[in-house]
Protein backbone atom coordinates (compact mmCIF):
# COMPACT_ATOMS: atom_id res chain seq x y z
CA UNK A 1 0.00 0.00 0.00
CA UNK A 2 1.30 3.44 -0.91
CA UNK A 3 1.98 5.94 1.83
CA UNK A 4 -0.62 8.30 0.41
CA UNK A 5 -3.20 5.54 0.75
CA UNK A 6 -2.49 4.97 4.43
CA UNK A 7 -5.54 5.60 6.61
CA UNK A 8 -5.41 8.92 8.41
CA UNK A 9 -2.47 10.17 6.32
CA UNK A 10 -4.50 13.09 4.98
CA UNK A 11 -6.76 13.28 8.02
CA UNK A 12 -5.84 16.18 10.34
CA UNK A 13 -7.58 14.41 13.23
CA UNK A 14 -5.46 11.25 13.20
CA UNK A 15 -2.09 12.60 12.01
CA UNK A 16 -1.35 14.74 15.07
CA UNK A 17 -2.67 14.10 18.60
CA UNK A 18 -2.05 17.58 20.00
CA UNK A 19 -5.08 19.85 19.70
CA UNK A 20 -6.13 22.95 21.54
CA UNK A 21 -9.79 23.83 21.82
CA UNK A 22 -11.38 27.27 21.68
CA UNK A 23 -14.79 28.84 22.10
CA UNK A 24 -15.72 30.54 18.83
CA UNK A 25 -18.63 32.52 17.41
CA UNK A 26 -19.54 32.92 13.77
CA UNK A 27 -21.19 36.25 14.57
CA UNK A 28 -20.29 38.80 17.28
CA UNK A 29 -23.65 38.24 18.99
CA UNK A 30 -24.09 34.63 17.91
CA UNK A 31 -24.07 31.33 19.71
CA UNK A 32 -20.80 29.84 20.90
CA UNK A 33 -19.37 26.80 19.15
CA UNK A 34 -16.27 24.68 19.65
CA UNK A 35 -13.19 24.98 17.43
CA UNK A 36 -9.88 23.15 17.51
CA UNK A 37 -6.42 24.01 16.22
CA UNK A 38 -2.78 23.19 16.80
CA UNK A 39 -2.03 26.78 17.77
CA UNK A 40 -1.97 26.96 21.57
CA UNK A 41 -2.07 30.76 21.79
CA UNK A 42 -5.14 32.20 20.10
CA UNK A 43 -6.13 35.45 21.76
CA UNK A 44 -9.78 36.37 22.35
CA UNK A 45 -11.19 38.63 19.65
CA UNK A 46 -9.03 37.17 16.91
CA UNK A 47 -10.77 36.37 13.62
CA UNK A 48 -10.03 32.95 12.12
CA UNK A 49 -11.17 30.92 9.12
CA UNK A 50 -13.07 27.77 10.07
CA UNK A 51 -13.96 24.74 7.97
CA UNK A 52 -17.75 24.19 7.75
CA UNK A 53 -20.20 22.30 5.55
CA UNK A 54 -20.56 25.49 3.49
CA UNK A 55 -16.82 25.97 2.99
CA UNK A 56 -14.52 28.26 4.92
CA UNK A 57 -16.34 30.69 7.21
CA UNK A 58 -14.90 33.44 9.42
CA UNK A 59 -15.33 33.11 13.16
CA UNK A 60 -14.30 35.07 16.23
CA UNK A 61 -12.26 33.43 19.00
CA UNK A 62 -13.88 33.94 22.40
CA UNK A 63 -11.26 32.17 24.49
CA UNK A 64 -9.94 28.73 25.41
CA UNK A 65 -12.39 25.87 25.84
CA UNK A 66 -12.27 23.55 28.88
CA UNK A 67 -12.32 20.61 26.51
CA UNK A 68 -9.06 18.67 26.22
CA UNK A 69 -7.81 16.11 23.71
CA UNK A 70 -5.72 13.33 25.22
CA UNK A 71 -5.24 11.21 22.12
CA UNK A 72 -8.61 9.52 22.54
CA UNK A 73 -12.05 10.43 21.29
CA UNK A 74 -12.86 12.47 18.24
CA UNK A 75 -12.75 16.27 18.00
CA UNK A 76 -14.92 16.17 14.87
CA UNK A 77 -17.77 17.52 16.97
CA UNK A 78 -15.86 20.81 16.79
CA UNK A 79 -14.95 23.00 13.83
CA UNK A 80 -11.40 22.91 12.53
CA UNK A 81 -9.68 26.30 12.65
CA UNK A 82 -7.66 26.41 9.44
CA UNK A 83 -5.88 29.76 9.29
CA UNK A 84 -6.09 33.50 9.72
CA UNK A 85 -8.23 35.42 7.22
CA UNK A 86 -6.74 37.58 4.53
CA UNK A 87 -7.38 41.32 4.60
CA UNK A 88 -9.93 40.84 1.81
CA UNK A 89 -11.76 38.18 3.83
CA UNK A 90 -11.82 40.42 6.89
CA UNK A 91 -13.39 43.22 4.84
CA UNK A 92 -15.94 40.81 3.39
CA UNK A 93 -16.80 39.58 6.89
CA UNK A 94 -17.46 43.13 8.09
CA UNK A 95 -19.58 43.76 5.00
CA UNK A 96 -21.47 40.50 5.56
CA UNK A 97 -22.56 41.53 9.05
CA UNK A 98 -23.76 44.88 7.70
CA UNK A 99 -25.74 43.14 4.93
CA UNK A 100 -27.43 40.91 7.51
CA UNK A 101 -28.50 43.97 9.51
CA UNK A 102 -29.89 45.65 6.41
CA UNK A 103 -31.72 42.46 5.43
CA UNK A 104 -33.26 42.27 8.90
CA UNK A 105 -34.67 45.80 8.64
CA UNK A 106 -36.01 45.21 5.13
CA UNK A 107 -37.68 41.94 6.10
CA UNK A 108 -39.21 43.49 9.24
CA UNK A 109 -40.81 46.22 7.10
CA UNK A 110 -42.15 43.67 4.63
CA UNK A 111 -43.66 41.60 7.45
CA UNK A 112 -45.63 44.65 8.58
CA UNK A 113 -46.63 45.44 4.99
CA UNK A 114 -47.92 41.89 4.46
CA UNK A 115 -49.64 41.96 7.88
CA UNK A 116 -48.09 38.69 8.93
CA UNK A 117 -48.35 37.55 12.55
CA UNK A 118 -44.74 36.52 13.04
CA UNK A 119 -41.64 37.79 14.81
CA UNK A 120 -38.32 38.04 12.99
CA UNK A 121 -35.42 36.88 15.18
CA UNK A 122 -32.25 36.77 13.09
CA UNK A 123 -30.91 36.87 9.53
CA UNK A 124 -27.89 34.89 8.34
CA UNK A 125 -26.10 35.02 5.01
CA UNK A 126 -23.47 32.55 3.87
CA UNK A 127 -19.98 34.00 3.65
CA UNK A 128 -19.38 32.53 0.19
CA UNK A 129 -22.57 33.92 -1.28
CA UNK A 130 -25.67 31.79 -1.59
CA UNK A 131 -28.91 32.24 0.25
CA UNK A 132 -30.25 34.27 3.13
CA UNK A 133 -31.86 32.46 6.07
CA UNK A 134 -34.56 34.34 8.00
CA UNK A 135 -35.35 32.90 11.43
CA UNK A 136 -38.75 33.71 12.93
CA UNK A 137 -41.25 32.63 15.57
CA UNK A 138 -45.02 32.40 15.23
CA UNK A 139 -47.79 30.82 17.26
CA UNK A 140 -49.63 29.58 14.20
CA UNK A 141 -48.81 28.59 10.66
CA UNK A 142 -47.85 31.56 8.48
CA UNK A 143 -48.41 31.92 4.74
CA UNK A 144 -45.26 33.82 3.82
CA UNK A 145 -45.21 33.11 0.07
CA UNK A 146 -45.77 36.77 -0.77
CA UNK A 147 -43.03 37.78 1.66
CA UNK A 148 -40.54 35.35 0.13
CA UNK A 149 -41.35 36.63 -3.35
CA UNK A 150 -40.59 40.21 -2.29
CA UNK A 151 -37.37 39.16 -0.52
CA UNK A 152 -36.09 37.28 -3.57
CA UNK A 153 -36.85 40.29 -5.73
CA UNK A 154 -35.02 42.55 -3.26
CA UNK A 155 -31.85 40.47 -2.77
CA UNK A 156 -31.69 38.57 -6.07
CA UNK A 157 -30.70 35.33 -4.35
CA UNK A 158 -32.27 32.32 -2.67
CA UNK A 159 -34.26 32.92 0.50
CA UNK A 160 -35.21 30.45 3.23
CA UNK A 161 -37.74 31.14 5.99
CA UNK A 162 -37.03 28.99 9.05
CA UNK A 163 -39.49 28.84 11.95
CA UNK A 164 -37.97 28.19 15.39
CA UNK A 165 -39.32 27.59 18.90
CA UNK A 166 -39.01 29.80 21.96
CA UNK A 167 -35.97 27.95 23.30
CA UNK A 168 -34.07 28.43 20.05
CA UNK A 169 -35.19 32.05 19.98
CA UNK A 170 -33.64 32.62 23.40
CA UNK A 171 -30.52 30.80 22.27
CA UNK A 172 -30.14 33.19 19.33
CA UNK A 173 -31.05 36.40 21.15
CA UNK A 174 -29.05 35.63 24.29
CA UNK A 175 -29.30 37.31 27.67
CA UNK A 176 -28.60 36.89 31.38
CA UNK A 177 -30.03 34.16 33.57
CA UNK A 178 -31.43 34.48 37.09
CA UNK A 179 -28.03 33.25 38.32
CA UNK A 180 -26.40 36.41 36.96
CA UNK A 181 -24.46 34.60 34.25
CA UNK A 182 -24.87 34.51 30.47
CA UNK A 183 -27.56 32.07 29.39
CA UNK A 184 -26.30 28.50 29.05
CA UNK A 185 -28.10 28.01 25.73
CA UNK A 186 -26.49 31.04 24.10
CA UNK A 187 -23.02 30.55 25.59
CA UNK A 188 -22.08 26.87 25.43
CA UNK A 189 -24.99 24.44 24.95
CA UNK A 190 -25.10 22.90 21.49
CA UNK A 191 -28.37 20.98 21.98
CA UNK A 192 -31.39 20.95 24.27
CA UNK A 193 -31.94 18.09 26.71
CA UNK A 194 -35.41 17.10 27.79
CA UNK A 195 -36.26 18.80 31.11
CA UNK A 196 -39.14 17.73 33.37
CA UNK A 197 -40.69 18.95 36.61
CA UNK A 198 -39.54 15.65 38.15
CA UNK A 199 -35.96 16.95 38.00
CA UNK A 200 -36.88 19.95 40.15
CA UNK A 201 -38.66 17.70 42.66
CA UNK A 202 -35.68 15.34 42.85
CA UNK A 203 -33.45 18.30 43.81
CA UNK A 204 -35.92 19.63 46.43
CA UNK A 205 -36.33 22.89 44.53
CA UNK A 206 -39.39 25.11 45.11
CA UNK A 207 -41.95 24.37 42.42
CA UNK A 208 -42.45 28.06 41.74
CA UNK A 209 -42.55 28.66 37.95
CA UNK A 210 -40.79 32.00 38.39
CA UNK A 211 -37.81 30.29 40.06
CA UNK A 212 -37.41 27.20 37.88
CA UNK A 213 -38.20 28.75 34.48
CA UNK A 214 -35.81 30.56 32.17
CA UNK A 215 -36.29 33.66 30.05
CA UNK A 216 -37.91 31.42 27.43
CA UNK A 217 -40.64 30.54 29.99
CA UNK A 218 -39.56 26.90 29.81
CA UNK A 219 -37.96 24.86 32.58
CA UNK A 220 -34.34 25.83 33.23
CA UNK A 221 -31.79 23.83 31.22
CA UNK A 222 -29.55 23.67 34.30
CA UNK A 223 -32.06 21.41 36.09
CA UNK A 224 -30.43 18.60 34.11
CA UNK A 225 -26.88 19.22 35.33
CA UNK A 226 -27.10 17.73 38.85
CA UNK A 227 -30.16 15.53 38.38
CA UNK A 228 -28.22 12.26 37.96
CA UNK A 229 -26.02 13.09 40.97
CA UNK A 230 -29.07 13.63 43.18
CA UNK A 231 -30.61 10.34 42.01
CA UNK A 232 -27.39 8.43 42.65
CA UNK A 233 -26.93 9.90 46.14
CA UNK A 234 -30.55 9.28 47.14
CA UNK A 235 -30.19 5.57 46.35
CA UNK A 236 -27.52 5.31 49.08
CA UNK A 237 -29.79 6.84 51.75
CA UNK A 238 -32.91 5.63 53.60
CA UNK A 239 -36.24 6.65 52.09
CA UNK A 240 -38.41 9.44 53.47
CA UNK A 241 -40.80 7.91 56.01
CA UNK A 242 -38.53 4.93 56.68
CA UNK A 243 -37.78 3.97 60.30
CA UNK A 244 -34.09 3.67 61.14
CA UNK A 245 -32.08 2.82 64.25
CA UNK A 246 -28.72 4.38 65.10
CA UNK A 247 -26.81 3.80 68.35
CA UNK A 248 -29.86 2.22 69.96
CA UNK A 249 -32.17 5.14 69.15
CA UNK A 250 -35.07 4.96 66.69
CA UNK A 251 -35.85 7.67 64.16
CA UNK A 252 -38.15 8.30 61.23
CA UNK A 253 -36.65 9.89 58.11
CA UNK A 254 -38.19 13.30 57.43
CA UNK A 255 -36.12 14.39 54.43
CA UNK A 256 -32.80 13.82 52.67
CA UNK A 257 -29.97 16.22 51.86
CA UNK A 258 -28.18 14.23 49.14
CA UNK A 259 -25.30 16.58 48.34
CA UNK A 260 -24.45 17.03 52.03
CA UNK A 261 -25.07 13.28 52.62
CA UNK A 262 -27.23 14.18 55.61
CA UNK A 263 -30.40 12.45 56.81
CA UNK A 264 -32.90 14.68 58.61
CA UNK A 265 -34.91 12.47 60.97
CA UNK A 266 -37.19 12.85 64.01
CA UNK A 267 -37.13 10.81 67.19
CA UNK A 268 -40.09 9.55 69.21
CA UNK A 269 -40.46 12.92 70.92
CA UNK A 270 -40.66 14.72 67.58
CA UNK A 271 -37.23 16.32 67.92
CA UNK A 272 -35.33 16.80 64.66
CA UNK A 273 -31.84 15.35 64.22
CA UNK A 274 -29.27 15.71 61.44
CA UNK A 275 -27.57 12.36 60.95
CA UNK A 276 -24.80 11.60 58.50
CA UNK A 277 -25.20 8.91 55.89
CA UNK A 278 -22.02 7.28 57.24
CA UNK A 279 -23.65 6.96 60.67
CA UNK A 280 -26.63 5.19 59.15
CA UNK A 281 -24.50 2.91 56.97
CA UNK A 282 -22.32 2.04 59.97
CA UNK A 283 -25.42 1.08 61.95
CA UNK A 284 -26.59 -1.05 59.02
CA UNK A 285 -23.25 -2.88 58.91
CA UNK A 286 -23.27 -3.49 62.66
CA UNK A 287 -26.80 -4.86 62.47
CA UNK A 288 -25.84 -7.17 59.63
CA UNK A 289 -22.80 -8.47 61.53
CA UNK A 290 -24.81 -9.17 64.70
CA UNK A 291 -25.85 -12.87 64.99
CA UNK A 292 -29.59 -13.41 64.85
CA UNK A 293 -31.73 -15.59 67.13
CA UNK A 294 -33.21 -17.44 64.21
CA UNK A 295 -29.92 -18.40 62.56
CA UNK A 296 -27.84 -19.23 65.62
CA UNK A 297 -29.79 -21.27 68.13
CA UNK A 298 -26.73 -22.15 70.22
CA UNK A 299 -25.76 -18.55 70.81
CA UNK A 300 -29.19 -17.61 72.06
CA UNK A 301 -29.59 -20.69 74.27
CA UNK A 302 -31.78 -22.60 71.85
CA UNK A 303 -31.38 -26.21 70.83
CA UNK A 304 -28.93 -26.97 68.04
CA UNK A 305 -31.18 -28.28 65.29
CA UNK A 306 -28.28 -30.19 63.75
CA UNK A 307 -27.78 -32.29 66.93
CA UNK A 308 -29.61 -35.64 67.05
CA UNK A 309 -32.81 -35.58 69.08
CA UNK A 310 -33.00 -37.68 72.23
CA UNK A 311 -35.21 -40.70 71.77
CA UNK A 312 -37.81 -41.43 74.40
Amino acid sequence: MNSEDSPGESDPISSEPDYFFYRIRFRPDGQESCGFARDREMKPGRTVMVKTDHGLEPAIVRGPSPRRYEGEGDPRGCFEIVRQPSSDEENRFAGLIEKEREAFDICAELIVRHRLVMRLIRVEKFFNGGKYIFYFTAENRVDFRGLVKDLVQEFRTRVEMRQIGVRHETKMVGGMGICGRELCCSSFLTSFDSVSIKMAKEQDLPLNPAKISGTCNRLLCCLVYEYDTYKKQRRTMPRVGQSIAIDGASYQVKRQQPLQQVIVAVDGAGEEHHLSRDQWMGAQQNEAARPSRQNDGKHWGGRDKSAPSRSR
